[in-house]
């Protein structure tokens, strides 16, 4: 799309608000020459031509643009209504005092008009500055720039009070590639107006821009609303975990932090993942979410920079990890909920490479990003700030698996966070599920689930359960081989309990009545029966036993 093209589709927009009328005058400063720009005290929206405003204008629009790099185009409308005739009133005071009407003698050069009292002014209204000042209202003049807007503006005419400034951004994406400088210029609009009087308008679609579904906090989202959200993405939770996992998320006004434990496959980053969309009203789970970040944890973690970034010297600019891209947006995008996963959290030890982000989160001081007293170019395009608050509305939601390969939580961690269990796994309702999803796995989930279901009993005792993965891939691989194969389904579960359900087992002594309770459980499967009577011989010889070494 091109420039013009995305001016007029913007003006369009503008043009429908419900502050435009057939008689409101309006003005498109999108030229280069005249377009927007800072000036200390206020923001010049450009030159207009007020030379000849009707008796019965009911208003102004002044359509403006602000460019900032490395592409990110602002489009702003400043609209007066309430003072439309104040505005009039004053255009009509400098063109009487132009024509004779009491001014200062005229400056020679339009660029040496004053600032005081008694500044010149010109007969016609058909170069008119328009300045919007900090203390939110507009001045004008139509002889001369104001180079600085003076701090006592009592000779600048009576203040025109701005009613509302409507606000889109070109890309309409959410990343984290926009410029902090186009953020802060909204923020700096919002400064002069009130928050309150400031709009972002979606005047393009993107697949991956926050809607206004976006925009909504989950504590202020009925939660039977978010049970079915998750419910339609096909997630299979007991209503009290979403209940609880939601309560641990929004209890706090300014920290959000939940850890998910439990075997691997119970569908804990499932959960993190359909919560966040149906809290986002995304009703499909392949279905872009901006605001979601997954961050798989590396086993060599043991500093902050997995999480933060670092500057790198040979590429000259700084790395921006996913969670770091997180608090950016999430910084961006305040009104907004942006979830973060740290999958496998306890790979590393989590209190060395989170402890920085859970000191910023309880003493609420900034995150120091790098040394530099200046912005630096970011990886993802966009600008990184030496320091970073912690957003208030950033989700973060932790996994972990408890096996020999992870790291113990420490009492530091576990303070700062609510635990949930997800260990528990109910078979029976995820293979009723499965089959409403998919029918045509439903013969293969038949001839699995009552000896899947059996066997996780006898295992989730001592810690070796399986979870809906497992399950699945279970009844999938049987679905394969029995059709495009033709092998006999009794042998395809038999090889499947030895290839996916058995291959966990471990123990010693206290396991000894479980293997014996397999072996009477599985009459059907000879593989399984020679694989538990090996670990049953490795137990009486050495006093433990590990499948799968």
């Amino acid at each position: 799309m091109s420039l013009s093209e995305r001016r007029r589709q913007f003006e369009a927009a503008s043009r429908a608000d419900s502050l435009v009328t057939p008689k409101t005058k309006f003005h498109k400063l999108f030229g280069v020459s005249n377009s927007a720009k800072v000036i200390p005290g206020g923001l010049q929206l450009g030159v207009v031509n007020l030379d000849n405003v009707a008796s019965d204008v009911d208003g102004f629009a002044f359509a403006c643009t602000m460019i900032f790099p490395p592409a990110d185009e602002v489009y702003f409308t400043a609209y007066v209504r309430s003072g439309g005739a104040v505005m009039a009133a004053r255009l009509a005071e400098m063109k009487e005092k132009g024509a004779g009407g009491g001014s200062a003698p005229q400056p020679e050069k339009a660029d040496e008009a004053s600032d005081e009292p008694g500044q010149s002014y010109a007969a016609r209204n058909n170069n008119t500055v328009v300045v919007l000042a900090d203390d939110g209202n507009f001045y004008l003049r139509n002889q001369g720039f104001w180079d600085t807007l003076p701090e006592d503006r009592s000779s600048l005419g009576a203040p025109i009070p701005v009613d509302r400034i409507n606000v889109a951004l070109w890309p309409p994406a959410a990343s984290v590639q926009r410029s902090m400088l186009a953020r802060e210029f909204i923020g700096y609009l919002a400064r002069f107006v009130g928050r309150e009087k400031v709009h972002e308008i979606r005047v393009w679609e993107d697949a991956s821009a926050v809607s206004e579904a976006m925009r909504r906090m989950p504590h202020t989202i009925p939660i039977a609303e978010i049970r079915a959200g998750i419910a339609t993405l096909g997630g299979v939770y007991p209503d009290a975990l979403i209940d609880r996992f939601h309560a641990g998320l929004n209890h706090l006004p300014d920290k959000h932090f939940v850890i998910l434990p439990g075997v691997s496959g119970t569908g804990k980053t499932l959960l993190a993942r359909h919560y966040s969309r149906a809290v986002h009203g995304i009703a499909t789970p392949d279905g872009p979410d901006p605001l979601l970040f997954i961050c798989p944890v590396r086993p060599e973690w043991t500093d902050p920079t997995g999480l933060t970034g670092y500057f790198d010297v040979l590429q000259n600019r700084y790395v921006v990890p996913p969670f770091l891209e997180a608090m950016l947006l999430a910084t961006a995008f305040p009104d907004a909920p942006v979830f973060v996963v740290l999958d496998e959290m306890n790979l590393a030890r989590v209190e060395y490479y989170l402890a920085d982000i859970l000191s910023s989160v309880e003493s609420r001081h900034p995150i120091a990003l790098h040394s530099s007293s200046l912005p630096l170019e970011g990886s993802t395009g966009g600008e990184i700030p030496p320091r970073l608050a912690y957003p208030s509305n950033l989700f973060l939601i932790g996994t972990i698996n408890v096996d020999e390969t992870t790291s113990p939580l420490s009492d530091k961690v576990l303070d700062r966070a609510v635990v949930i269990d997800m260990s528990a796994t109910d078979l029976d309702r995820f293979f009723a599920a499965l089959d409403a999803r998919e029918p045509a796995l439903a013969s293969s989930t038949q001839a699995c689930a009552a000896i899947l279901g059996s066997v996780n009993k006898l295992l989730a005792p001592h810690g070796l359960g399986f979870g809906y993965r497992l399950a699945e891939e279970f009844v999938r691989y049987h679905s394969f081989a029995t059709e495009q194969l033709g092998t006999a389904s009794d042998s395809v579960i038999d090889d499947l309990l030895v290839q996916k359900a058995l291959v966990r087992l471990r123990g010693g002594d206290a396991q000894r009545d479980m293997l014996l309770q397999l072996k009477a459980a599985l009459p059907l499967a000879p593989q399984a029966q020679t694989l538990l009577t090996k670990l049953a011989a490795e137990l009486e010889e050495l006093g433990t036993f590990q499948n799968a070494r």
